[in-house]
């Protein structure tokens, strides 16, 4: 099973550092085949023969603890998983100049609808929906300072997240194939 591991919170405002060579030797050393990277923000491509998603998750975050001595928060998603997003965002969003457009992937035990009801919007500035293991987000630039959903951070669901702009979203999808 070839796997996207989605890193929350390195090498972001000078914490967390991670570098990319060093981490792409720690998934060799668990075994892991066909190891690399893309981007310095956490997004590392891996094939296993383990099924078992949550004691993989497992594994993973206990490497990168031993390796950097602190906790990184992963998150993994198949090739199907990332091009059902990218398919249920439509071809005009993208984060550019005038857009910008996040996906937010969800964590195992907040990955519902229902998430929806925690993140307050302002539907006539701004886009926000729903897919499975994610939520989308897009506005034009103009509104940002108008956007509910910013006030997300800091919230008990911004620790069960991690943040891509579509573009690299389209990108891993690209990559996965």
């Amino acid at each position: 099973m070839r796997y996207v591991a989605l890193l929350r919170g390195i090498n972001v405002g000078g914490h967390g550092k991670v570098e990319m060579p060093r981490l792409t030797a720690c998934f060799e050393a668990e075994g892991f085949k066909g190891v690399s990277t893309f981007t310095n923000l956490g997004n590392v491509f891996f094939e296993t023969g383990a099924r078992d998603r949550s004691r993989l998750i497992k594994k993973v975050e206990a490497a990168i603890e031993k390796e950097f001595g602190f906790r990184v928060p992963v998150v993994l998603r198949t090739s199907g998983e990332i091009a059902r997003v990218v398919k249920a965002v439509p071809k005009d969003w993208v984060t550019d100049q005038r857009m910008r457009c996040d996906v937010m992937f969800l964590w195992p035990d907040v990955d519902s609808r229902s998430v929806l009801k925690e993140i307050p919007s302002q539907p006539d500035v701004e886009d926000l929906k729903y897919v499975p293991g994610a939520l989308i987000w897009r506005i034009d630039r103009a509104h940002v300072g108008k956007s509910k959903v910013r006030k997300v951070v800091g919230s008990k669901l911004y620790k069960n997240l991690t943040i891509r702009n579509i573009n690299t979203v389209r990108k891993l999808n690209d990559l996965l194939r």
